[in-house]
Order: structure tokens, then C-alpha cells, then sequence
């Protein structure tokens, strides 16, 4: 039998040993969770998601877990998502950034200057928001934007607008079309793809600060330097140049049928011009009247780092992953490809070897990101009809009148 004071001392040992197991056992536990980076990427990044971030883990002694997701849920689901499930890392669109840095749910990023220096400055500022002080919210990944596909068996590529309208017209009358361009619009009219011509007459959505933040206030859809050119859009609606009747099957049906010499469209129809069988070439669009530049919309894909990170404890590793590693020429070049867009890396850029998506890429030049603040979203539905309202043919409103009433429409909806 043991004494009292040995009794006593083998369970002061017991608990001491039990103690170390349960410490073993949370540190343990605690090391697994802190080196798992969640992901929520779609389908078309999966492979090329897992591959990059996987490369990254391997150095750092980290664990990759890479959930897929409908690219267009990634932003709603974010708002109601549990903690325990929650993702650190989201791959999103530029113009999602302020409203989910506005709610806090993704975090600031500093790459740094060298960095940054690998990218354009569109590019960036696309991922930057601040009412005063601007920030980085996204690692900008890969670019997109429509071009000017030319039928080469039908048209020269223009170099000037009233070469592109003669053309236009001629292939038309030739072919009996319903339209010069095939560009879309449909019912509900299609401000992002009438951007370039938009521009082009010397239209803007938002201008800018003294600090260089987008200004709601601050409505360009009917400016002066803009009303001073819609009669061109009467004369183009005459003439059957455009159509607001003509939507996305219409027009590539119409250019891949040979019935129009030229085509709005973005990388992601490349493929399917690849496979036409037609002759064609992909350019910036030439300019409309002099002192403008007919530049697109363009869109930014990249990634953010969420308010998630910080709680599951990997936030400093999830901004080494999104703000270093992504942000290299390598995985630059690895992501945008995946999802056949250009990268918005210039390094990476260099590196493209597809002559076309190279082209597309060049054609983004000077373009102007879609506006990432939240009164962009009382724009597109006015923007859009009064392209449909001046270009319905018989019966459109005169476009002045119409882009006029739009911007009322905008400002009393902005407030």
C-alpha cells in the first residue's frame, strides 16, 4: 500500500501528465488550424487555383484547401457564410470591392512597390477604394474587355471611325443585314458593351476628387463635351449602323454568318472565333470625334484576403499568398490563362503566346475599370435604355434627349 505521500505525489503526476496530453493535444490541433488557407475560387480557376496556391503551401509549410463556387454566389454567399466554413481567400471581381470593403468583409493589402510596379496603374486603382484615403483590396490577376474583331475577308481593319462606317454600311447593303455592327444590346440595352462608342463621343460614368476617389456627385452620361456629339448616334440609328434590337445571339450570329464585317465582343467568344473557319483580326477601337479616345470597359478578376483570415489565424499567410506570391509573373501568367484572359502582370503579359488574346490585351489599353462603388449599380439599368431608346430605329427619342433623361434618372436614384 502506498503512503499519503506518495499517493499524493503519483497524482500530482497524474494530473501534471494529463494536463501536458490535453496542451499536446490543443497545440496540435491549433497548428492544423492555423496552416490551412480555405480558398473559394469557380470552376473555370479551379485547377490553375489549386495548382498556384499549392506551389506557395509547399514552401511554407501550409495546407491548401480549395473550395468551388458559382463565380456569382462568391460575393452573396460571403455575407451569410459561417465562420468555421468561411473562406480566407475569395477570387472576385474588381467591381465588388466596395461594396465588401464598405461592409468589412475583405481586408487591405500592401504589396509592395516593386511589386506594384508590375502593373498597370488601371489595374490597381481597379482594386483600390477609399472615400478619402484609397487602399488596395485585391491582388489584380487577369484583364477583360471587348476589342474590334474584324472580318478580314470582308473589311480592312479601320483605322479611323469613318472608314469603320463605310465599311460597315457597304457589307451591310451587300448582305442585306439588319445592321452594320454587330454589337449587343437587346431589350434591356447593354451599357458595358456601348461603352466604347459611349466614350468615344466623350461620355463618363463618375469623375474624380481632389484626392483622386470616383465622385458620385460628379455624373458624366450627359456632360457637355458628350452633348455636343449625339447627333452622331441619331445619324447611326438612320443609317442601321447599330440596332438596340440586336442582342448577344443576334450579334455574333450575324458576324459569324458573314452578314457584318465587324464585332463587340471579349476573349471569352475566342474560342468560338477560332473555330469560325473566318479570317479575322482583333484592334482597339479608332477613334470617334477628335480629343476622345474609344476605350472599353474593362473588368479585373483577382483575389482578396477576407475578415475570415484573421479570425482563423492564417491572415498574415493568406496576404503573403494573394499580395506576393499571385502577384508574380509566373502565377500571374498560370491564373489569367486558365480563364483565357490576358494577365494584368505586364511581365506576364510579355510572356502570352496566343497572337489574338495578346491582341485583346492591347486593345485594353487606356480602357477605363468598371466604377467599384456601390452607385454603380444605379447606372447600368439607365445607361443601357438610353442606347435602346435612340437606336430602335423607327420611333427612337432623338439622343440627347434620351441620355438627358438618363442622368436625371441616375442622379435622383444616386441622391
Amino acid at each position: 500500500m502506498l503512503s499519503t505521500t506518495t499517493a499524493a505525489r503519483a497524482l500530482v503526476a497524474l494530473v501534471v501528465a494529463s494536463l501536458a496530453a490535453i496542451a499536446l493535444t490543443a497545440t496540435a490541433s491549433g497548428a492544423d488550424a492555423t496552416t490551412t488557407i480555405r480558398i473559394w475560387t469557380d470552376k473555370d480557376r479551379l485547377a490553375a487555383v489549386t495548382k498556384v496556391a499549392n506551389a506557395w503551401a509547399a514552401s511554407k509549410g501550409a495546407t491548401i484547401e480549395v473550395v468551388q463556387k458559382d463565380f456569382g454566389q462568391i460575393r452573396d454567399n460571403l455575407k451569410t457564410v459561417q465562420s468555421e466554413t468561411a473562406p480566407d481567400v475569395i477570387v472576385g471581381a474588381h467591381d465588388w470591392i466596395g461594396e465588401l470593403s464598405a461592409n468589412g468583409s475583405i481586408v487591405p493589402l500592401f504589396p509592395s512597390a516593386a511589386t506594384q510596379k508590375q502593373f498597370p496603374g488601371y489595374a490597381l486603382d481597379a482594386f483600390s477604394y477609399g472615400t478619402a484615403i484609397k487602399k488596395l483590396y485585391g491582388a489584380p490577376v487577369a484583364l477583360e474587355n471587348i476589342a474590334l474583331v474584324t472580318n478580314t475577308n470582308l473589311a480592312k481593319v479601320p483605322t479611323t471611325w469613318a472608314q469603320l462606317q463605310r465599311s460597315a454600311l457597304a457589307t451591310k447593303k451587300k448582305t442585306k443585314a439588319a445592321v452594320g455592327i454587330s454589337v449587343q444590346q437587346g431589350s434591356g440595352g447593354d451599357a458595358y458593351h456601348m461603352y466604347p462608342l459611349f466614350a468615344g463621343l466623350g461620355g463618363y460614368i463618375f469623375g474624380k476628387n481632389s484626392a483622386g476617389n470616383l465622385d458620385p456627385s460628379n455624373i458624366g452620361v450627359a456632360n457637355p463635351k458628350f452633348l455636343k456629339n449625339p447627333a452622331l448616334i441619331d445619324q447611326w440609328n438612320k443609317l442601321g449602323l447599330i440596332r438596340s434590337s440586336v442582342d448577344s445571339s443576334i450579334s455574333q450570329d450575324l458576324f459569324l454568318k458573314g452578314k457584318t464585317a465587324f464585332w463587340f465582343t471579349g476573349p471569352w467568344n475566342l474560342d468560338t472565333l477560332k473555330k469560325s473557319g473566318l479570317s479575322f483580326r482583333i484592334s482597339g477601337f479608332p477613334q470617334i470625334v477628335a480629343g476622345t479616345k474609344a476605350v472599353p470597359f474593362l473588368g479585373v478578376q483577382g483575389f482578396m484576403v477576407t475578415k475570415f483570415a484573421a479570425t482563423h489565424n492564417v491572415e498574415s499567410l493568406a496576404k503573403d499568398l494573394v499580395s506576393n506570391y499571385m502577384m508574380q509573373t509566373g502565377p500571374q501568367l498560370e491564373l489569367a490563362l486558365a480563364n483565357t484572359r490576358y494577365p494584368a502582370n505586364l511581365n506576364a503579359g510579355k510572356q502570352v503566346k496566343d497572337a489574338q488574346l495578346k491582341a485583346f490585351g492591347l486593345a485594353s489599353t487606356g480602357g477605363v475599370p468598371m466604377p467599384n462603388i456601390p452607385q454603380m449599380n444605379s447606372v447600368w439599368g439607365d445607361l443601357g435604355a438610353a442606347w435602346v431608346r435612340s437606336t430602335k430605329g423607327s420611333g427612337s427619342v432623338p439622343a440627347r434627349r434620351s441620355f438627358l433623361g438618363a442622368s436625371r434618372s441616375i442622379a435622383q436614384k444616386i441622391g
